[in-house]
């Protein structure tokens, strides 16, 4: 009735729900992806590169090989393998200004910062498949086209690209968990490619985002235009599943292909019938990565081709997935349950910690020592049974409360939360004793990657920049923390047991712990391959032979040889050798170009400065005449298992032992060589797998100091300055550097002992 009488009420009222009806029509708009713009694949700078670039590059490498009296006249050549544009939903999500993130980076800025700021010889992209559909992947072969048409205009490529795709599985929870491997074809033509690119099944990912979620993120964020694009991004990748048991040549073009497991995947690729490789990555990775995880898994008939999958990667901006370490993440005991490991110098589990955590707060308020152990107790049963959502069982938890539990403290640039039975190491220990299988062991090589997410092929030029060139990302402001899992429960004295499946999984970023692993970012790596020459025949015959090494991002020349094979031939990495005589081996390396402030005057002059700027953040690939020092050569022994019990260590007449051997090197910035032998092989008469690790002069590494932990006398972590990627909590200008060795990792040769 009030209202009837009052105008003026009436006329606010009415007003009121017009504008809200206008709101709410614009969310709906904005939720449905009709306000954003498509992301297309951009547009390839077309300039040519100076013949003088590449001579340069020759024939500083001349130099080298001459100085390390190298006879072959292979180039060594540097590349990124692991490439994503925000065609990948991640990718997208992290170029969101609420996230701190720049805007779009398509296909084609990929190839303008391999050529122009990274400066590499090659490259792959490889997208996400499960964010692709026919649409995306023809447009992403169209760009990796003009990308390789630019590049060689000159008649020598200054740049070689390649297509590919990454397959993301995501276990845990129940379901098996395969990784992520990435899948890269030697030619571009459509009569050599798939007709569209083949995902996973798993895990929902962004584009699974529910209506509910998309709305509250719209109405949020109502004017941010790059979120209309996300929105518009969603829709358009949604494709029709495509049916099961149909040849892969016959089924419908516009529909998403998916392989549940490695198995069916390398069965499609072989179905297809073209020359391809499979990588694996992210093997330690522990943020999604199922505690219990191990590779053993995985080294069966059902589950590997050693025809497709030759390489696996040790290292990518998101740390390193080289070295076995003897501690567990997690136990299982006889009756098959989850326990705890004890804490010990060089490990802190993360469900003894989250005891420790509970106890320190129930001690706080008084309560008896004996009912303070117990709540310990079961923290640490809730935590295991949590998987890698245990940090949710500790209401209220913060991130700096956890200290430096779950990391691996004595790695070099580690991932986050390491899992050591995914390890490069424990994976070359592995033996499959099941007499009624082909595949017997893992024979892989070795290489580096970015595995950037913003279009920036070889990010390792350089160490600057830590919020373009690494993927540490975080909230740009407060309400931007709605993409991660807010934990609103008071920080009382007991756990909370969840125990999560697939249906009861956190929205946004999962269980990912956002603060902490952005200390665990780096820039990345690259893989070089021994090649005759700069064409694509020619790199493809060497990743295939597997005569590649990885670097942490450096370009540290690296060769590694055995040198009393039983033809009589020098044998090179990567390759496979049966002997009875003990193994003699040369190793020869050669420090990186130190690096000039600045971009080349090739750089400046093919990019505009808003460009330049923008895209290679003002710095590039610049390289003096002045050499890094190689510190020392380590010798890495690796002994697969002969019998099925025999356990898999890390140590001093171990299967592993790392370092076995230690060269240390005259500093000199004309590199170091070295030899050496082993006075066991005919001794043991076992199958002994080699490699070795060319190690720089230390210098500043982003996020080398990780969680920057301060420790007591017991070298125990007692507080830590995380290196978040949120600008609330680590000023930008924080390029979070310490001190560390750069290094390169060459693929190992597998001397196999002949009983004949």
């Amino acid at each position: 009735m009030i209202f009837n009488n009052n105008p003026m009420i009436k006329k606010v009222l009415l007003t009121f729900i017009l504008c809200l009806s206008i709101f709410i029509v614009y969310i709906f708009l904005v939720t449905n992806g009709l306000l954003g713009r498509y992301e297309s694949p951009g547009n390839v700078t077309k300039i040519n590169l100076p013949s003088s670039f590449i001579e340069s590059k020759t024939i500083r490498q001349l130099e080298a090989t001459k100085e390390l009296n190298i006879g072959n006249t292979k180039q060594i050549l540097f590349g990124d393998l692991h490439v994503h544009t925000t065609y990948s939903a991640d990718a997208f999500l992290m170029s969101l200004p609420m996230l701190s993130g720049e805007g779009t980076h398509p296909p084609a800025d990929a190839c303008d910062f391999a050529r122009f700021c990274s400066s590499l010889d090659f490259w792959a992209n490889t997208d996400h498949a499960e964010d692709l559909n026919t649409k995306a992947w023809k447009e992403i072969v169209s760009s990796v086209r003009s990308c390789n048409k630019v590049s060689d205009m000159s008649g020598v490529p200054d740049l070689v690209a390649f297509l590919g795709w990454e397959w993301s599985n995501i276990g845990g929870y129940g379901l098996p968990h395969y990784g992520h491997k990435n899948v890269i074809f030697k030619d571009i033509e459509d009569e050599n490619i798939p007709s569209r690119p083949i995902g996973s099944e798993g895990l929902p990912g962004l584009l699974d985002m529910d209506t509910v979620g998309k709305t509250i993120l719209s109405a949020t964020r109502p004017f941010d235009t790059r979120v209309h694009d996300l929105m518009r991004y969603i829709k358009d990748r949604h494709d029709p599943k495509c049916p099961k048991n149909i040849a892969v040549r016959d089924l419908p073009l516009n529909c998403k292909e998916t392989a549940a497991t490695p198995g069916d995947l390398f069965d499609k690729l072989n179905d297809w019938g073209h020359d391809t490789i499979v990588i694996p990555h992210g093997t330690t990775w522990g943020n999604y990565t199922p505690p219990e995880s191990t590779w053993e898994s995985q080294l069966s008939d059902e589950q590997q081709d050693p025809y497709l999958q030759i390489l696996v990667e040790v290292y990518s901006g998101h740390g390193n997935s080289e070295e076995f370490r003897n501690w567990t993440n997690i136990d299982i005991n006889d009756s098959g349950l989850k326990t705890c490991p004890k804490k010990s110098h060089n490990y802190l589990p993360g469900c003894w910690r989250a005891g420790e955590i509970i106890q320190l707060r129930c001690l706080s308020e008084g309560i008896s020592s004996t009912i303070c152990l117990q709540r310990a107790e079961k923290a640490r049963r809730d935590y295991v049974n949590a998987g890698i959502g245990g940090h949710f069982t500790v209401p209220g938890e913060k991130p700096f409360e956890w200290l430096d539990a779950n990391q691996c403290k004595d790695c070099f640039l580690p991932s986050f939360n390491y899992r050591p039975k995914g390890s490069a190491q424990y994976m070359l220990a592995l033996r499959n004793f099941d007499k009624d299988q082909y595949t017997e062991r893992f024979k892989f090589g070795f290489i580096g990657s970015s595995d950037v997410h913003s279009g920036r092929p070889g990010t390792g030029y350089k160490e600057f920049s830590r919020k373009g060139m690494t993927e540490a990302i975080g909230p740009a402001d407060i309400g931007a923390q709605i993409l991660s899992v807010p934990d609103n429960d008071p920080p009382i004295s007991s756990s909370i047991s969840k125990i999560y499946t697939i249906d009861t999984l956190p929205k946004g970023t999962g269980l990912i712990e956002v603060e902490r692993i952005s200390s665990f970012f780096y820039t990345g790596g690259l893989v070089a391959v021994h090649s005759d020459g700069r064409d694509r025949d020619s790199i493809w015959r060497a990743i295939k032979k597997k005569e590649v090494y990885a670097t942490s991002g450096p370009r540290i020349l690296l060769w590694f040889n055995l040198i009393n094979s039983p033809s009589g031939d020098s044998i090179n990495m990567g390759s496979e050798v049966k002997m009875k005589e003990n193994p003699r081996f040369l190793i020869r390396a050669m420090g990186s170009l130190k690096q000039i402030a600045g971009c080349p005057s090739y750089s400046v002059n093919s990019l505009d400065p808003s460009s330049l700027e923008s895209l290679c953040k003002g710095e590039c690939y610049n390289p003096s005449d002045i050499r890094r020092k190689i510190s020392r050569l380590e010798v890495i022994r690796i002994r697969p298992q002969v019998t099925e019990d025999e356990i898999i260590e890390l140590g001093k007449g171990k299967l592993i032992e790392d370092p076995w051997k230690v060269i240390d090197c005259i500093p000199d910035e004309l590199g170091c060589v070295a030899s050496f032998s082993d006075p066991d092989f005919d001794k043991s008469k076992r199958d002994t797998v080699y490699y070795v690790r060319a190690l720089e002069e230390s210098s500043m590494i982003i996020n080398s100091g990780n969680l920057r932990c301060k420790y007591n006398d017991l070298g125990e972590c007692i507080k830590v300055n995380i290196c978040s990627g949120s600008i609330l909590n680590t000023p930008k200008q924080d390029e979070c550097f310490s001190r560390d060795e750069e290094r390169a990792w060459s693929s190992p040769i597998f001397v196999d002992y002949d009983y004949l």
